[in-house]
C-alpha cells in the first residue's frame, strides 16, 4: 500500500510500489490532465509536482512518492486561475494542446524558484519539455509574463 496526497487528498494506491506514478494519476485517480507522451522520460508531458518539484510521472514510481505531496494541472488551481494559466490563456499558447499541461506544470514550478527570470533561464528551463507545434516563442512570452505576476 501506497499513501501520498494527491492534490491536497490523501490518497492510497494498492498496486505495486514499482507502478509508474503516471498510471495512477491517470487510471486508477482519473486525473486525465497529466499526459503520456513519450514514456521514457524526454518529452515532458507527464510533468507533475512531488512537494513542488516538477517531476516526469512515468519515471517516477509510486514507491518513490510515499508520504509525499504530488500536484497534477487539476490540482495546481482547481479554478485554472494559476498565474501561469492565466498567462497561458493571455497569451494563446496552446495549439494542439498536448504538451501544455506539462509545460504549465514544470513553468509553474520554475517560477517557485525563479521568480523573475530572464529570457534565458526561461529557455533553459523549459528546454526540456517538447511541444511539437512549436510554440516556443508563446511559451517564453507566457512565462515572462506569470513572473510579472500581471
Amino acid at each position: 500500500m501506497t499513501t501520498f496526497t494527491l492534490n491536497g487528498v490523501e490518497r492510497e494506491f494498492g498496486e505495486s510500489e514499482a507502478m509508474p506514478l503516471l498510471w495512477a494519476i491517470r487510471d486508477i485517480a482519473g486525473l486525465t490532465g497529466t499526459k503520456y507522451g513519450c514514456g521514457v522520460g524526454l518529452c515532458g508531458a507527464c510533468t507533475v509536482h512531488v512537494d513542488g518539484k516538477a517531476v516526469r510521472s512515468c519515471q517516477t514510481t509510486l514507491g518513490e512518492v510515499a508520504g509525499k505531496r504530488v500536484t497534477t494541472i487539476e490540482g495546481l488551481d482547481p479554478a485554472g486561475n494559476h498565474p501561469v494559466q492565466v498567462a497561458w490563456r493571455d497569451r494563446n499558447v496552446p495549439q494542439c494542446g498536448f504538451c501544455q499541461t506539462g509545460q504549465i506544470m514544470h513553468a509553474a514550478a520554475f517560477l517557485n524558484e525563479t521568480p523573475k527570470p530572464t529570457d534565458d533561464e526561461i529557455l533553459t528551463a523549459m528546454s526540456g519539455n517538447v511541444c511539437r507545434c512549436g510554440c516556443y516563442q508563446r511559451i517564453v512570452e507566457a512565462v515572462r509574463l506569470a513572473s510579472t505576476g500581471a
